[in-house]
């Protein structure tokens, strides 16, 4: 897996080294909510969580800025899919680089990844309606809404919550080109 270099942004693979990083935005209490997993409590949780998640998985990047990592991204397995060349978009960004257009960079910077390098037919991206940023990231990047998934994940606090759901063809990213 190849590093993405993009404006005053790295997009690589994630080390233990960058345990102090991830926990930083990690145990914010308006981090991972959004995005249906609880915040981190301790360092040891995190680093626990990076060998589950990130460590030596392919197409999952950590996102540095200034020499620190800042958020992730990922495509992973979809779920909801039974194909082969088809990933789920997923991410989660410190809040205090929200609103800078980082998260929307770097998703693109995927995409083109996705499309251009593994050859994926389709991308899928989903988000709880409350999580109106992600939400902005989705429908800057281009993805076609599909609907709403009512009653479709169980969160850390056990609440089930609907998802919307969205994706974009390798067709309808080379038309954006």
């Amino acid at each position: 897996m190849k590093n993405i270099k993009i404006k005053n942004l790295l997009l690589r693979p994630l080390t233990m080294s960058d345990s102090n990083d991830v926990y930083a935005y990690s145990k914010s209490k308006n981090v991972g909510p959004r995005a249906g997993w609880k915040p981190h409590e301790s360092i040891e949780e995190t680093m626990e969580i990076m060998k589950a998640i990130f460590i030596d998985k392919e197409n999952i990047w950590g996102i540095e800025k200034d020499k620190k990592i800042i958020g992730s991204i990922g495509l992973i397995d979809d779920p909801h899919r039974q194909n082969d060349q088809a990933r789920m978009l997923g991410y989660a960004l410190s809040e205090d680089y929200w609103g800078q257009g980082i998260m929307t960079a770097a998703a693109r910077a995927v995409l083109a990844y996705g499309f251009d390098t593994l050859a994926l037919s389709l991308i899928s991206v989903v988000h709880y309606p409350s999580n109106r940023g992600s939400q902005r990231v989705i429908e800057k990047c281009g993805f076609l809404y599909e609907g709403t998934i009512r009653q479709a994940e169980k969160i850390y606090t056990g609440e089930i919550r609907d998802v919307k759901a969205y994706s974009m063809t390798r067709a309808e990213f080379m038309s954006k080109k």
